[in-house]
Order: C-alpha cells, then structure tokens, then sequence
C-alpha cells in the first residue's frame, strides 16, 4: 500500500532502563525516521529504520484526537545550571488514556554553534510542535511552518547525524514538559530532512491532513463521536480524579488474556470469534480474493467450521497482541473518561447505574468513576446472565 507522510524527520527509538537508579534512556542506533500520515480521519504516527519503506513500519500507532502528546524530555532539576538530564534531544510521545511511553531521540546533527547536541534548535522545536498539533486533531500547514524555520540558526551547515551515549536520569515518573535539552542520537545516515516527505509537506499545505479515505458507517459513527467531544471541550487534559483508577489496556494486558484463551472451551472460543471480522477468518484460511466474498452469517458460521480449535486460538491471540486492539482499549478508555458512559453504555445494552449520569445532575459521570461504572455494570450483566447456571466464567 503507498502511503503519503504529512512530515517526515531523521530519529531513532530509546529503551528505558529501569534496572538502574536513577532510570536511564538508552538510545538505539538503528538510523531511522519518524513519519505521520493519516487514514480514515486519524493521525498515524510511525517509526521505521530508514532501510525500510514507508509502508513496513515498525511502530505504527493509530492516535485517537487528543490522546497523545509529543513534547521535548527534560527532567525535573533543583537549579538552572545543573546539568542536563541527556546529552542529546529526546522526544517523548505519552498517553492521556494509559501510562504508555515511546521515547524518541533526534539523529539530524545539533545547530548549535558551539555543537551543544543538547540544545534544541528552532528546527527541532518546530518538528516537536507540527507533530503535537496534529495529534490534537489541528490543521496544520506544514510545508509553510518549516519554511519560515531556519535551517541553521548559527550552528553547523551540514545535516549529519548525531552521536550521543546513554542519556542517565530519564525516570518514568519524571516530569516532563517542553523545554531546552532532551534526547540525543547515535550514528546514522542521510542528509536533509527535505530527502523524505518533501512531497508529502507540499501536499499538505492546505493544512497538512491527507483527504479522508471512505469508510464504512461504524468508523464514521466512532469517528463523529470523537469529534464531538473535542469540539464540545470534552476531551481537554484529565483532571487528577482521572488518574485514580486503572485504564483498559492496564486491566486488559495480553499476559492477562491470552492464557484464558489457551485454555478455553470450543464454545467460549466459538463466541469470541462470532465479534472478529470474517476477514480474519477467511485471511486464517488464505482465501484468494477475501473481497469477493459475502459478509452473510451463513459465510462466518461456515468460515469458523472450517478452522480447527487451534487456528480459531490463533486468530484471537493475534487480535489481542494487535495494535488495534490496544489503540481501540485506549480509544474506549478516553471516550468514557470524557463524558461518553451514558451512550457508549446505552449502545453496548449494558445497564449502568444512575444510567451513567451524576446523581441529581444531567453531567455523565467522568474520570476514573466512569471506568470504574462501566466495569461493574458489565460485571453485574454477566451475573445477570449466568444466574442459576454453572458460569464458566471468574467474573469476579
């Protein structure tokens, strides 16, 4: 598939080491590329080594509006003249919706005139600020904000790449926010940033969003809901109360799931499968032409009867190890956080109490609340359901 990046820059991806104290961010030096492009009305944001097409990310994230953030790392310190945490320029994209972290350091070489590799230049602020802009859903004329950026504001002429050593101090918990030193980078290659996205920049300078892809009438269902809650307010930064209770992807770890699914039932399998697209189970298949088939009930029933025990297990333990699938908890996780129990409870038929509002008030019930709302009224509909039977299911 060809994709088209609204904005393309030189980086390579960090692990964090948190065997030592204090945490340290340990750079890897693999020259790769950032890049974002977007489907369906929704920002992807990716990562792949710059031997790689576009089209074979290693990191491909599907960012709901307003999830995620994109800023410079820069640790807490007691005084302005301690020093750095980093001896190079590390981004940071986290999560409003979970604790995930991927942590990013810049490979172009410093602009600084004396080679400080921890100074971010106007250049790398601007790539930092395009990018958070269009994970808030903003419009953005991109080739127009890099074309008023200076190319080298004093510093070296040339758009080598960094080197940089273990950045010490990077801690999980500490603050991070936008500021003058961050991550760094090791070896690499390649010039300008103009060598990849140039012609994505130039057809995005009607804002820098691709035109929308057609989509079927749940994407948009979802897609229109989102949009509403931006534009209502809903979806600003959570309060503390947010933070109070744990999010879906952290309840739902694959090291959580896939060991029911290993050990369940043909029926319980048989059930899960019934919610998977029929194209998984034709792809598990390796039907030829999947488009040519009829999305019927009697077409899943029989695709499923043709899948051995094994295959049906397979199939659901990729869904859950997906992106997708963690990117949708995340989605889920945010949209209830942000005032949407009471229709995403309504349209699910899950019974929720005070049917997901504040008591003596017309406010859906947010935050952590909302998690924790939503959680026990599909506890007490499995209840509801297995009452006087065997249940085979720890709903507890």
């Amino acid at each position: 598939m060809s994709i088209t990046p609204i904005i393309t820059f030189k980086a390579g991806i960090c692990d964090l080491d948190t065997n030592v104290t204090p945490p340290k961010v340990l750079p890897k030096p693999t020259p790769g590329f950032i890049y974002l492009w977007e489907e369906d009305d929704l920002i992807r944001f990716c990562w792949r080594p710059r031997s790689a097409s576009s089209s074979q990310p290693e990191l491909e994230l599907i960012m709901v509006p307003c999830d995620g953030t994109f800023a410079p790392y820069e640790r807490s310190r007691p005084d302005a003249t301690s020093k750095p945490p980093t001896n190079g320029r590390i981004y940071v994209l986290k999560f409003r919706s979970s604790s995930q972290r991927h942590l990013f350091w810049l490979q172009s070489k410093s602009q600084h005139a004396q080679g400080d590799p921890s100074w971010f230049s106007p250049r790398d602020l601007k790539w930092g600020k395009i990018v958070d802009e269009l994970l808030q859903g903003q419009r953005v004329d991109v080739s127009g904000e890099l074309a008023n950026t200076s190319e080298n504001p004093g510093g070296p002429g040339d758009d080598n790449d960094e080197t940089m050593e273990d950045a010490e101090g990077a801690s999980g918990d500490a603050e991070r926010h936008q500021g003058g030193s961050g991550g760094a980078g090791v070896d690499a290659t390649g010039g300008d940033i103009r060598e990849e996205g140039e012609a994505s920049r130039e057809g995005g300078a009607d804002g820098g969003r691709a035109a929308p892809a057609p989509s079927d009438d749940a994407a948009v269902a979802v897609q229109n809901f989102l949009r509403s809650l931006q534009g209502s307010g809903a979806m600003d930064a959570p309060n503390e109360a947010a933070s109070q209770f744990a999010t879906l992807p952290d309840l739902l770890p694959s090291s959580s799931t896939i060991p029911v699914i290993e050990s369940a039932d043909v029926a319980f399998v048989n059930t899960l499968l019934s919610y998977i697209p029929l194209t998984l189970l034709l792809l598990a298949q390796e039907v030829d032409d999947v488009s040519s088939v009829e999305p019927t009930p009697e077409t899943a029933s029989a695709a499923m009867e043709a899948l051995t025990l094994e295959q049906k297990k397979e199939i659901l333990i990729k869904v859950l190890r997906s992106p997708q699938f963690s990117q949708s908890l995340s989605s889920l996780t945010l949209a209830l956080r942000d005032g949407g129990l009471p229709s995403i409870s309504d349209a699910l038929g899950i019974e929720i109490e005070n049917g997901g509002f504040v008591r003596r008030s017309g406010q859906p019930v947010g935050g952590g609340q909302a998690i924790e709302a939503f959680l026990n009224g599909i506890r007490a509909a499995v209840a509801k359901k297995k009452e006087g039977s065997d249940g085979k299911m720890n709903i507890n």
